[in-house]
């Protein structure tokens, strides 16, 4: 079993900066990649941003490479998204979740296992 809590979101000005913490813990050896996902007001949940325990590599959606950038300390059991150059169409209720084999690569939220209850990130134009 394992715990998730996000924190860091708010409400920012487009061109602005956001980083997002997931605090992991529990059985956090059974976890295999960590992701950050995203749900707008009457959108499906969309994924953002994925990066694997171990060798730390990392997967983006397109609409946020170059701005986004998930990194994770194993030693704080703690996943980050840095968020740069805020866009309006950036707000949504962030979501963490952990997975706990490679198929979670395949960077689908039903393929997760766990999720933390979200935090809201609003950008104003």
């Amino acid at each position: 079993q394992v715990q998730l809590v996000e924190s860091g979101g708010g409400l920012v000005q487009a061109g602005g900066s956001l980083r997002l913490s997931c605090a992991v813990s529990g059985r956090t050896v059974s976890i295999y990649a960590m992701a950050w996902f995203r749900q707008a007001p009457g959108k499906e949940r969309e994924f953002v941003a994925a990066i694997t325990r171990s060798a730390g590599s990392t997967y983006y959606a397109d609409s946020v490479k170059g701005r986004f950038t998930i990194s994770r300390d194993n030693a704080k059991n703690t996943v980050y998204l840095q968020m740069n150059s805020l866009k309006p169409e950036d707000t949504a209720v962030y979501y963490c979740a952990v997975g706990g084999a490679s198929y979670v690569l395949r960077l689908t939220s039903r393929d997760f296992d766990s999720w933390g209850q979200g935090t809201q990130v609003t950008v104003s134009s």
